[in-house]
Formats: structure tokens, sequence, C-alpha cells
């Protein structure tokens, strides 16, 4: 698989870690960015006086100030029940996304880029999706080999040949992305199934407010809480046609899941009840939700659990989490799901490969936003070139996600990298390899005052009959020195994304 990366402008990063204006003293005296690009200190150049307000602010702080708000906000988000489950930590059922007070920050500029760059990665995975679930031209055209998609285990023969409505498919997407040490955004991983974290997003503006109002004071920032309401309307708008005032729930596993802080911030936020399976009812193949007044209609689902669980009449018949009959009701048009099953073959980190030319083949259009470079284990020159160059690349299952059996080469042991070596000769298909991207990086409060840790980026885009973006996304920072692993399962924490409002 060849690179699809295509020129982006972007800032140059000081080369030796020094900011051209690096104050003498205070807390950004010792911060130094190394060789990668720094989110706060080397955003552009000139830099934003906006940014270099925040900057001097921030400066002006003595660590022990810096460290007693932080310990506040780290309260306040307990206090708030703002926790997530690691199901492979036995010791701690619920614990805090550690949050990091020194917030990242995007120029409209900047902004404006990602933004559209998101916009047309949703456009093209739905049509991609539309298209292999009727005529499958892209399969014939060998834009994308047949296997890669219809052997693919997400993708769900019950599909083939349904209409969904407005022909959306993905009407919550998390795009992740990265930036080099150019400032060049590129796309690491698309998810288009049931993205999570974007409840931190708006509770890292809140706390930042409450914590930092000194520091955030005067500065115009784009507003993050009309997300909820924006949800709902574009489920709303995705409702079978003929109902006036559709029915939105939102389906959770429940109370043991992960994310059920976030099923029940995003069922708050939209205004719509938060049901679990036993909660809903099939009958005549329309759905209904148990309440006190008996049986209520329901129209469109929210649903935060994945395809095998969904139905156990279609899918895995041990299911206690869904609803029998919902997949039939869904085939006669009499209930919206979103996001719609089988878009799991979309966000495949193969498929992910070819999203450049699926761009260029249904929109005719080149990507705003670049892949990273990946190499398909499947195929034989890709698996060759990673058993070759294993100590240098990322390699990732396909199929897993939140930083799960990836091996980073240049950090592995030479037995890590000889058991690796092994897996991919069993089991090639598993995998994709991409070179190691040198992350941006961000000022974060550390041990010692601040230091760089790298961080990436997820917004989260909203398609009804149109796609909107949440200004900025979640910032995921990885909190150990040198990582490039930010997942919050993996130990990462998060950072409040300001994004400029003009």
């Amino acid at each position: 698989m060849g690179n699809y990366t295509h020129k982006q402008t972007g800032p140059s990063p000081t080369a030796s870690g020094f900011s051209a204006d690096t104050p003498s003293e205070g807390l950004f005296s010792a911060y130094r960015n190394g060789h990668f690009f720094c989110e706060l200190t080397n955003a552009g150049a000139p830099l934003d006086p906006r940014i270099d307000l925040l900057r001097q602010r921030l400066n002006a702080l003595p660590l022990d100030d810096l460290r007693a708000r932080a310990a506040q906000a780290e309260q306040e988000l307990y206090n708030l029940g703002i926790t997530f489950t690691v199901y492979s930590d036995r010791d701690a059922i619920d614990r805090i996304l550690p949050f990091d007070l020194v917030p990242r920050i995007l120029t409209q500029p900047e902004w404006r880029h990602v933004e559209a760059g998101v916009k047309q990665r949703v456009k093209a995975l739905n049509m991609f999706l539309w298209d292999i679930y009727h005529d499958q031209n892209v399969l014939k055209d060998g834009i994308i080999p047949r296997e890669l998609v219809v052997g693919n285990a997400n993708f769900c023969n019950a599909m083939m040949g349904l209409d969904v409505p407005g022909g959306t498919y993905i009407h919550i997407d998390g795009t992740d992305l990265v930036r080099d040490e150019t400032g060049r955004f590129l796309v690491l991983e698309d998810n288009g199934r049931t993205p999570s974290g974007v409840s931190y997003v708006i509770e890292n503006r809140h706390t930042t407010l409450r914590v930092m109002p000194d520091i955030a004071s005067g500065i115009d920032l784009m507003p993050v809480d009309e997300y909820g309401m924006r949800l709902q309307d574009a489920l709303s708008q995705v409702a079978p046609e003929g109902v006036d005032n559709p029915q939105v729930v939102l389906l959770s596993p429940g109370i043991y899941n992960s994310a059920y802080f976030e099923h029940v911030f995003l069922a708050r936020e939209m205004g719509v009840p938060l049901v679990e399976g036993r909660d809903l009812v099939t009958e005549n193949d329309r759905v209904y939700m148990r309440t006190t007044a008996g049986l209520r209609p329901v129209h469109s689902i929210y649903r935060r659990l994945n395809d095998d669980f969904l139905d156990p009449e279609a899918f895995d018949s041990s299911s206690m989490l869904g609803v029998p009959g919902l997949v039939r009701a869904y085939r006669k048009g009499n209930v919206t799901i979103a996001n719609a099953i089988g878009t799991g073959v979309a966000d495949d980190k193969a498929v992910y490969a070819y999203m450049p030319r699926i761009i260029q083949y249904y929109l005719s259009e080149e990507p705003i936003l670049s892949n990273v470079e990946t190499h398909i284990c499947a195929e034989p020159e890709g698996l060759a070139y990673t058993l070759a160059n294993l100590d240098k690349l990322v390699v990732k299952p396909v199929g897993e996600s939140g930083g799960y059996g990836l091996l980073i080469g240049p950090h592995a042991t030479k037995e890590e990298l000889s058991d690796f070596s092994r897996k991919l000769k069993d089991d090639p298909a598993n995998y994709i390899s991409q070179p190691v991207v040198q992350l941006s990086v961000c000022p974060t409060l550390c041990e010692t005052g601040l230091e760089n840790r790298h961080v990436d980026l997820r917004p989260f885009a909203v398609t009804g009959k149109d796609t909107w973006v949440l200004p900025g996304g979640l910032s995921r920072v990885a909190l150990k020195r040198g990582s490039l692993v930010v997942n919050s399962s993996q130990g990462g924490g998060s950072k409040d994304t300001w994004v400029l409002a003009s």
C-alpha cells in the first residue's frame, strides 16, 4: 500500500526546542519542546497574541498555585462522577480520566482545515457504506479488494439492500488526528461505530472555566455546550418518515460498561430517556419503551453497544443486552439505529488505508486530511516490509481499539520483536503497520513542573441531514515521558481543547 499523504502547509518547529521568546523565569522557563511540534509555544509564526497572552498568564502562576488548582479540578471531577472503568484493573472500578489544566489551542485557520477534512471524510464514509451494502461499485471497480470488505468480520449481510434515512450510516463519528513534527494534521484512525469521549470535551471546558477563570478571561472561544442539542436534533432528522415528534432514546449496556458515565451524561444533555435492552420491546415490528403509563413508541435509538449484542434474534442469541426483534423493526423502516448496523467495516484499520482512494472515488477530490502511511500485512509486500522494518514501525491489530495489542517497534525489546514477528507470520491479515509519527506535544503539569507530553485530537462529527463538527474535540495526552500511547485505557489523560473564535 502506497503513501497517500500530500502536501499541507504548517509552521516549522524550532530546531533547538527553545522558542524565540522563552522566558527567563516562571513556569515556561524550563519548558522545552525538543524536536517536536508544540501546540502552545510553537503554534505559528508570529504567535497569535491570544495564545501569547495565555502563555504569559500561565507563566506568571507559581507552581504551587497550578498544583492546587489541578488538585481542585481532580476532586471536582471525582465528586461529579466523571469516571470510566478499566476492565483489566480489578482494583479500580471507577477512575477519573486524568485531566491536565494546560489547554491545547487551535486557531481559526487550523480549525477550519480540520473541520473541512472531517466533513469530507464522513461524507465519503457514508457513501462507501451505502455502496457496499447496495451496488458494490467500489468493489467491482477494484478500488478496494472485495475480500477486505465482504470478508470483514464487521460486514453485515442483514444490511444488504437496506435504505437508511438520508443515506446516513455514521451519525456520530470520531476521527483520530495527530500532528507530525512540521505541524501537519494526519488521520490516524476513523471511529464509526460508537466513538466515546465527547463528554470529557464538555466537562473539561466546564472544569477549566471553574478552576482557571482568570487564565481564560477575555479570550473568546468557540462553545462546546450545544453538542447534546445538535445530536438530538440530528437523530430526530433521521427518524422514520411521517413522525412529527420522534422519540429518541439512548440505549446503554448498563452500569458495568466502561463508558456508562458518558451514556448518562449524553442522555441528560440530549434530554432523552436512557434505556437498557430490558426497557424496550417490539410489537408488530415496531419498537416501544416501557413506561409507567404504558408502552410509548420509539423512533430513533442512539445505541452504545456493539452490533453483536443488539438483537438476540439476529445476532448473538445469548445476548441479554439487546432487544429481540429490533433488526426486523429496523429493516421495516420503523426505527432508526445510530450508528447504523454494519458500520464497523468502514473503520477497520485495513480499510482505513484505502480511504484516500475512497474519497477520490466518490467525491473526485483530494483528501483534505492525509493518512499516515500504512502497510497492509495481508498483502505480501506489506508483510515483507513490516517484518524487515519491525523495529522502526508501529504495528496494530486491525480489529482492536483502545491501544490494545499494538507494538511500538522502537520501544520494544528484542524478545518482544521476536514474539510479534511470529504473530505476524501466523496471522498477517490481522495487522497493519505504520511509521512512528513524531506526535506533537503540549506543555503538561508533571512532577518537576511543565514538561512536553505527546497529544492527539479526536474531533466529533454529528450527521443528520448535514454534518456538524463540535469545535475542538478530545485532546488526549500521554502522561508518561516519551510515551506515544494516549489511550485512557493505557494511562493517558485529557486536556481542554480551545478553538479561538476569530
